[in-house]
């Protein structure tokens, strides 16, 4: 395998295919959340959008789009997308702190719209795994309302997710970006 360089290649260009997909994306991305500006902190709207990428994720590549990304010691407002190596794309709300406390009801509220949108809620107490293994995410649905809730006022961070396949990859763009819609109007249901 060291002497054909094929693969690598492949490897390259799917990067590069991914990161064109993200930029796009974080172009859409701040145009929905600058059009309601005033409906979040600004802090939330001065953020610039982050593409990120590294090799070893579980021994595995991976890229991600963060936007809103407010990350301090105390306080986390994040989306992000992940693309990770042979498993899936995502897209995550994270938040901690201030944030959390500011939103929490909100998203409890939400529980009947997201269980419908087979959306994920980390269980784990790690909020930096991104895997959907069953230590680190159930099914929103599966959870119930009441349990979802004391997940959410009992936890130091929320992370809601939605794990989408490589196969949806034609109809990313707009999958994404309903789930960016999703994730900030529970956001701005509560500002």
């Amino acid at each position: 395998m060291i002497a054909d360089s094929g693969w690598i290649l492949t490897k390259n260009e799917i990067f590069k295919k991914v990161s064109r997909l993200f930029e796009t994306l974080n172009t859409e991305q701040q145009n929905i959340l600058l059009a309601s500006a005033s409906s979040f902190p600004s802090e939330i709207t001065a953020t610039l959008p982050k593409i990120s990428r590294g090799e070893n994720y579980k021994d595995l590549p991976w890229m991600l789009l963060d936007y809103p990304r407010v990350f301090t010691l105390e306080n986390i407002c994040a989306i992000r997308i992940l693309f990770w190596w042979g498993n899936f794309f995502s897209i995550t709300l994270h938040l901690s702190g201030g944030y959390k406390k500011k939103f929490e009801k909100s998203i409890i509220s939400s529980y009947p719209v997201i269980a419908k949108k087979k959306i994920y809620c980390c269980i784990n107490t790690d909020q930096w795994q991104h895997h959907f293994g069953r230590d680190n995410y159930s099914l929103i649905k599966t959870i119930g309302e009441k349990e979802f809730g004391n997940i959410i006022t009992r936890k130091p961070f929320i992370k809601l997710a939605k794990r989408i396949s490589f196969k949806k990859w034609e109809q990313l763009p707009t999958v994404l970006l309903s789930y960016f819609n999703l994730f900030t109007g529970i956001l701005k249901s509560e500002v």
